[in-house]
């Protein structure tokens, strides 16, 4: 039988000496698998902030700062930011009775990273996790053709022109009249910082929060599009078919094995520690549910290669798990199947549910 080649990704190992802050944080937080959270906290407090203010500073301002402060937002913590607030939203970093710390993270740190207060957690755990890529959830990739940049062009224009509409009425038709106030509490405060930061200072507001805000939505809806780009059209409610999962990459190093995101659609609070060994411990359930695993890839780069529509690649990085192996052209004519586009108004996918 195929074997899963060896996993190279990050996993708790207890037993560490803490140092005194360290400490310090785990009395304060609710899971000591966490405290990179807390490290990386800091870390964007002490060096991105403080960059972000000097480019405010009268007179200072000058254009070949802008690639400087890029590298240091994209080399260091953009990627790594979007994956603690995923993780922080589906479970909460700091214990009960310091849960007002939780604001930190969305409120005072998202816009640097692109990301609106409140609106990620809105659209992410109560709407995407709840309809799971069926056609139901907003960012669904069904009904579009999965490796064409033409269509993909259309899935993000939507995204970034109509989903805070789209998101406001889903909410309220749910009765979560909360949730949609909070929801436009958080995006409306960040547009205010914009519209303020622009009479002010309007190049440094460019560099620190117009530009982040754009990537961020245009990585967010690339990321995942390649996470749901291969649905299997008769089973797309199981998360084994409709969701990927990438490992051995310097990405699962860096942002905390998001790779694993069938792991992570089958059980939302996972924590991200155990995804390898979930996936080893139950690999007969990926092979007999067809799971598409790829190796040394992340997301943007299966994206890249559907872009390119670039199957050979992609076969290369892809883990046969059947027995006997399919040749290559059986792997790129499966992978082909996968990524065509789906009738959303048969009743067998209307009425999905995810699971």
């Amino acid at each position: 039988m195929a074997a899963l080649p060896e996993i190279r990704d990050p996993v708790f190992v207890p037993g560490k000496a803490y140092g005194l802050l360290e400490r310090v944080a785990l009395r304060l937080i609710r899971d000591e698998r966490d405290l990179p959270f807390v490290k990386l906290s800091i870390a964007m407090t002490l060096v991105l902030i403080p960059l972000a203010v000097l480019l405010y500073w009268p007179g200072v301002f000058r254009w070949w700062m802008a690639p400087i402060y890029w590298g240091v937002l994209y080399g260091f913590f953009a990627d790594r930011y979007i994956l603690m607030l995923h993780n922080t939203s589906h479970r909460p970093l700091w214990k009960r009775e310091y849960s007002f710390l939780n604001f930190y993270i969305p409120w005072v740190l998202g816009p640097f990273a692109g990301e609106t207060p409140e609106t990620y957690y809105i659209h992410h755990i109560t709407m995407h996790h709840a309809e799971g890529n069926l056609p139901r959830d907003l960012s669904s990739t069904m009904k579009y053709q999965r490796d064409s940049a033409i269509d993909f062009a259309k899935y993000w224009l939507d995204f970034f022109f109509l989903s805070m509409y789209k998101l406001g009425r889903y909410q309220l038709s749910k009765g979560r009249t909360r949730l949609f106030v909070w929801m436009m509490v958080g995006e409306w405060s960040f547009y205010l910082l914009v519209a303020f930061g622009i009479w002010y200072n309007w190049r440094a507001t460019v560099v620190v929060f117009v530009v982040p805000f754009l990537v961020a939505r245009f990585v967010m809806m690339a990321g995942n599009w390649a996470q749901h780009a291969f649905v299997c059209p008769n089973d797309p409610g199981s998360s084994y078919k409709s969701s990927i999962t990438c490992i051995n990459h310097r990405y699962n190093r860096r942002c905390f094995n998001d790779g694993y995101h069938i792991s992570h659609h089958v059980k939302a609070t996972r924590h991200w520690t155990e995804h390898p060994r979930e996936l080893i411990e139950n690999l007969e359930e990926y092979r007999r549910n067809e799971a598409i695993i790829f190796q040394g890839i992340d997301f943007l780069g299966v994206w890249w290669l559907l872009m390119t529509k670039n199957y050979e690649k992609l076969a290369q990085h892809f883990v046969e798990l059947n027995d006997p192996p399919r040749s290559k052209e059986e792997i790129i004519a499966f992978l082909k199947a996968r990524t065509q586009r789906i009738d959303c108004t048969r009743p067998e996918v209307l009425n999905a549910v995810p699971r």
